[in-house]
């Protein structure tokens, strides 16, 4: 039987403007089937990555191909998206991003 955890999070659109920074509510979600974390911002654009990524990345740096997350002090972190359409760099709380990562392991035990 497949679960789902899906939980949405405020995000921060981190831009050059000087203007104040725009927030938009963003879908994380992970399959019991694959382990596997999708973010879905507002309109088309969805990125999929292993779910340690989300992980590593609110500890240090961490690249995975088109998406690369990094602690932004101790209450924060960044995801950043590249596409052919451009990038995308969004700011989370990173107690969200605990809070989906628990639920996670929760519905999806690490493999061993």
């Amino acid at each position: 039987m497949s679960v789902t955890v899906e939980q949405y999070a405020r995000a921060h659109v981190v831009t050059d403007s000087p203007e104040d920074l725009d927030t938009v509510l963003v879908l994380l979600r992970c399959d019991t089937d694959t382990s596997e974390v999708r973010v879905r911002l507002p309109g088309p654009d969805e990125w999929t990555f292993p779910r340690d990524l989300l992980e590593r990345g609110l500890r240090t740096p961490t690249t995975a191909g088109p998406v690369s997350i990094w602690p932004c002090g101790r209450v924060q972190a960044v995801m950043e998206f590249h596409s052919a359409r451009g990038v995308a760099v969004l700011q989370f709380d990173t107690k969200a991003l605990i809070r989906f990562l628990r639920r996670t392991y929760t519905a999806v035990p690490v493999a061993r």
